[in-house]
């Protein structure tokens, strides 16, 4: 009895834990800054809603406009690199990615786009990498402590 008690709980555990586990967000389209163009604005909200009912060839096409009209606009350069990359044009995307983070140094959602997730929080400070304080070489016959 007292077995079977543990299992249920060590169960219980178990099942919680994997509920717990946090779905990535989706990629929206952002909305561009206060202060943009309104025809930038009116473009980029045609192609957040073609880009929301899966249009990505309209969206890209309506994003690339919005770009051109607001080419400062690191909102813009993003919604233009979500629909490349739900296009699988991941070469462009990782440009505009890039471009929209140069922009928009300090949005963490631009920082947390595919193409840049790997390179980490920007408001993280970078040093120099740690050395291990043993070494990295392996021992050899005659290396030990004197």
């Amino acid at each position: 009895m007292r077995l079977s008690g543990w299992m249920a709980l060590c169960l219980l555990v178990l099942s919680v834990s994997a509920c717990t586990h946090a779905k990535p967000k989706p990629l929206v389209p952002l909305e561009l800054s206060y202060g943009t163009k309104a025809d930038a604005i009116a473009l980029n909200t045609q192609g957040a809603q073609a880009f929301q009912a899966g249009q990505m060839a309209e969206a890209k096409n309506l994003f690339g406009q919005a770009v051109k009209a607001a080419p400062d606009s690191g909102q813009a350069h993003y919604n233009y690199a979500l629909a490349l990359n739900a296009l699988g044009q991941t070469d462009q995307a990782r440009q505009e990615f890039i471009e929209a983070a140069n922009l928009a140094p300090g949005d963490k959602v631009i920082w947390d786009s595919p193409a840049l997730r790997p390179f980490g929080n920007p408001d993280v400070p970078k040093g120099a990498p740690k050395e291990h304080p043993y070494g990295t070489n392996r021992p050899t016959i005659g290396s030990g402590p004197r």
